[in-house]
């Protein structure tokens, strides 16, 4: 891999991680047109773990840009064990965290132990992430639209502090459905938040912040499993350069977002997911893109 497919690589997911348009199938589709790990086996397993091993920047910004509520989640966590003053609010937020992060966790371990990766052996594919980003496009659409209609503006819902155990349940079973590639793990988060009643700033929030848990989870596990095969194929310097063009990248991302949604909804995603499938679908029909998925 050269430095400046790894800086692609790092921007595209850094600027995708936490938009709801799905960065897995963004660095999907450019590691086809790259031509990097489009072989079967070693190349292709490698190819798909720096692509997770690089979410360690998005990591990274997202841990700088909402350090404060990173330390009152710690703080929250050491009271009960006597370090420090502790924080009521914080524990809740790191309870609730921790209960939205584990159904993922258990069904991840499960696809991938008991199932054998079935997701990644059958799904891993161009024509999948169409389907999922046109789907996902139309939900969010969806989403507002009912948002609108029985609130007379999407921006209306509860505060982070109101989040409850049972409402954090429901948005760490609605995030497994992120595991589909081309799904986006904020999409469904997201939504997830909204549907269970925080505004969208509040249900972006908890995404970001659950997102830090799931992706570093996802990132260990990876690395552990083919991070070796990952560094015999490509050599340190392309990792680390795309993990700090993802930091850099993320950065800038969240910022527009959270900017972005403070005056208008997420509909203007709804609609790139839409047209963005018909372009990929439009390359795989032309036989730009291949569609078929690695052994």
């Amino acid at each position: 891999m050269e430095w400046w497919e790894a800086v692609i690589l790092g921007v595209i997911e850094g600027l995708t991680e936490y938009l709801p348009v799905s960065s897995t199938g963004h660095l999907l589709v450019a590691q086809d047109l790259l031509g990097i790990g489009t072989e079967d086996g070693d190349a292709w397993q490698a190819a798909n773990a720096f692509a997770i091993c690089i979410q360690a920047g998005a990591i990274v910004a997202v841990l700088g840009l909402y350090w404060q509520r990173v330390k009152q989640g710690v703080r929250g966590m050491l009271g009960p064990l006597g370090i420090g003053p502790g924080d009521e609010a914080g524990l809740r937020l790191s309870i609730n965290l921790v209960v939205a992060f584990m159904p993922a966790a258990i069904v991840g371990l499960a696809q991938d132990k008991v199932f054998d990766g079935w997701i990644e052996r059958n799904l891993f594919n161009a024509w999948t992430i169409v389907a999922a980003w046109l789907v996902g496009g139309v939900a969010i659409l969806a989403v507002a639209y009912w948002k609108r209609g029985k609130s007379g503006d999407e921006h209306k819902g509860s505060d982070l502090d109101a989040l409850t155990l049972r409402m954090a349940l429901t948005i760490g079973f609605i995030q497994c459905l992120s595991m589909m590639p081309g799904t986006s793990r904020s999409l469904v988060t997201i939504v997830g938040g909204v549907l269970v009643g925080l505004h969208i700033a509040a249900a972006v929030e908890f995404s970001f912040l659950l997102g830090v848990i799931t992706l570093l989870a996802a990132t260990v596990y990876k690395a552990r499993e083919a991070g070796p095969l990952m560094i015999n194929e490509y050599g340190w310097p392309p990792m680390i350069i795309g993990s700090i063009a993802a930091w850099l990248s993320a950065v800038i991302a969240i910022k527009w977002m959270v900017s972005y949604l403070k005056k208008h909804g997420m509909s203007i995603f709804g609609y790139y997911r839409i047209a963005i499938a018909f372009v990929v679908g439009a390359l795989l029909l032309a036989g730009v893109i291949d569609a078929r998925t690695p052994e």
